[in-house]
């Protein structure tokens, strides 16, 4: 079997115990190989599109500060900030197999939140995609933490594609 790159032990994994009462630390099929297409590779597509819907919501967020009170919060530091960050959350779409992707993730959000300073308006959509953030990443746990006990269908597939099927003792 082959190893699955995507997997990490922590200390006291491994052991046997899952630290849940009754709950196996492999599925029913074992723990699998290493699945036939990278299953993160989807998720890192989700989120490349969430950052190019999010780059699409900031900038829009232009004509909000130009027209509303008769374009008094379109200082030169409001209109910087917003097209920088518009186009870093664009960038970082093209970068979400970076090793660092993670984090440039959290801070694009930070500064999306922070966009209060800008307008209320930008900081509640930043709020809203923080929790659209924290969704794909509660997705992204319970995937991994599925690959490692082995509970995907693309880690149990023969030569011919097919699923196997747990072993049944002959009567």
């Amino acid at each position: 079997m082959a190893q699955n790159p995507h997997i990490r032990i922590r200390s006291g994994e491994g052991s046997g115990h899952s630290g849940h009462s009754g709950q196996s630390e492999y599925g029913p099929l074992g723990p699998g190989q290493a699945p036939a297409n990278d299953p993160l590779k989807g998720l890192r597509g989700v989120m490349a599109g969430t950052h190019i819907m999010e780059a699409i919501v900031i900038l829009l967020v232009l004509t909000v500060i130009t027209r509303v009170d008769g374009g008094a919060s379109a200082t030169t530091f409001n209109m910087v900030y917003v097209i920088g960050l518009g186009a870093a959350m664009i960038v970082a779409a093209f970068l979400q197999k970076v090793r660092w992707a993670d984090w440039l993730n959290i801070a694009l959000q930070v500064l999306a939140v922070a966009g209060f300073i800008v307008h209320p308006a930008m900081g509640a959509m930043g709020v809203i995609f923080a929790l659209c953030w924290w969704y794909i990443y509660h997705l992204r746990s319970n995937l991994m933490r599925r690959m490692a006990r082995g509970l995907l269908p693309s880690q149990h597939l023969d030569e011919e594609g097919n699923v196997r099927r747990p072993a049944t003792p002959a009567d």
